[in-house]
């Protein structure tokens, strides 16, 4: 199979390799527990690579359709060796992955077509949403985008105080207001200033949680019907900060948020301290949003495109 081609500079993938480091060496010596004592891929070492891939947050359904992929090999050729399983592995999850084009990217680019390109960031209060955004806004100003910020979470004035943090390190504009302003009022404010600006990218912070009785998800709703009158078709992209280190909660979290309003991409973040990396793969196997980038690191360059192949053979290297 020929999945796995250099797509990474060695940099990038010298930083993806130490940011899975952590659930790498959890699976592996789950697995090498499962095969000990085993020559041969049997019933029993698939039924205790299942129990792996499910303790290792890859998700049941996603575990089941790994399994069934691994035993059609083990059908087909009478004698597979446990020490050849790794690369089965490898080879199988890249198949399933590939049956979508998703996660395929392997750079910071925006779609032509849309200027400004409008994201909306969605997601729970601590899941590392603004973090994301101050590392979106550095790498899409490296690529040589024009990038201006909203600071739409208005209900924590912390919010606000940390992404003018990060809006002054990578020096891109901030549109904000008082705290317990109106979302909507900053969202409108923004759009049009990035349209003054003639920006290429507007990323609009917008709160986790709502200090109130007002519904969040109808106030989502109503900051993408405000910005509509700036930029009719906006948001262009709605994406979904999870965090990878709670596991199965990421997989709820998403759930939710996709059921409640319309989640057109994903980023997983604080992978390089967990051992609960195989979310990752579970998580672009159930849901039909792609997951765009990942946090595998603190530093301002440890956000990367998620593209599932490197991320793969990272994982199972």
């Amino acid at each position: 199979m020929s999945f796995f081609k250099k797509i990474f500079s060695s940099e990038k993938k010298q930083t993806l390799d130490e940011g899975l480091e952590k659930s790498k060496t959890s699976f592996f010596s789950k697995l090498t527990k499962a095969v000990a004592g085993k020559s041969k891929v049997d019933d029993e070492v698939l039924d205790n690579l299942e129990e792996v891939l499910v303790a290792s947050d890859v998700g049941v359904d996603t575990t089941l359709k790994i399994i069934t992929r691994i035993e059609k090999r083990v059908a087909e050729d009478k004698y597979l060796g446990t020490d050849e399983l790794n690369r089965i592995l490898r080879e199988e999850i890249a198949g399933l992955l590939s049956e979508t084009n998703l996660g395929e990217a392997s750079e910071f680019v925006i779609p032509s077509g849309s200027k400004p390109h409008v994201i909306m960031v969605v997601g729970v209060n601590g899941v590392g949403k603004t973090t994301t955004i101050g590392k979106l806004s550095y790498q899409f100003k490296k690529a040589g985008y024009k990038v201006v910020l909203g600071a739409a979470d208005t209900f924590r004035a912390a919010a606000i105080d940390q992404l003018q943090i990060w809006a002054d390190r990578v020096g891109v504009p901030l549109v904000k207001q008082q705290m317990g302003s109106d979302p909507a009022s900053v969202a409108f404010d923004t759009l049009q200033s990035a349209v003054a600006q003639n920006a290429d990218v507007v990323i609009i912070d917008t709160a986790g949680r709502l200090h109130n009785k007002v519904n969040l998800m109808s106030e989502l709703t109503k900051v993408k019907r405000v910005m509509q009158k700036v930029i009719p078709d906006a948001p262009h992209e709605v994406l979904l900060v999870l965090d990878g280190s709670t596991g199965q909660n990421a997989f709820e979290q998403a759930k939710q948020f996709t059921a409640a309003t319309e989640v057109t991409a994903l980023a997983v973040t604080k992978l390089d301290g967990t051992a609960k990396g195989g979310v990752v793969i579970g998580i672009s196997d159930q849901f039909r949003i792609p997951v765009k980038y990942i946090g595998v690191g603190e530093g301002i360059e440890h956000l990367q495109v998620f593209n599932k192949f490197e991320f793969v053979d990272s994982f199972f290297k």
